[in-house]
């Protein structure tokens, strides 16, 4: 699934959540509100993590661990936008790029109908 589609270059996992979403309905021309999920292992990364996203646009804030997941500081980032595969792939590699450089996990992305 994190292979990329060699018309698009989008991988198949964001192919499979954009066919879920026309599946539901969603005209994909229309801009929506999308949500990104990251999990950084300590606070300081976190919230690095943060305003990185903050300066490329994004609302972002950062969760504490849930009792269950300790040291997994969640990074949600937000946006309203078309979900064109160009805008999905930048989005992917760019929320992708940010894990990596923090040590961090991308856990994927979803949006509304």
């Amino acid at each position: 699934m994190n292979e990329r589609s060699p018309q698009l270059g989008v991988r198949y996992k964001d192919l499979a959540v954009l066919d879920q979403l026309m599946k539901s309905g969603a005209d994909l021309s229309e801009p929506r509100h999308v949500v990104y999920y990251s999990y950084a292992p300590g606070e300081g990364l976190a919230q690095a993590m943060r305003h990185e996203a903050e300066t490329k646009g994004f609302g972002a804030s950062v969760r504490e661990p849930l009792a269950d997941f300790p040291g997994q500081w969640a990074v949600i980032c937000e946006t309203h936008a078309v979900t064109s595969p160009d805008f999905v792939r930048e989005a992917d590699d760019f929320f992708q790029g940010l894990a990596d450089r923090h040590g961090a996990e991308y856990d994927g992305w979803e949006a509304s109908a």
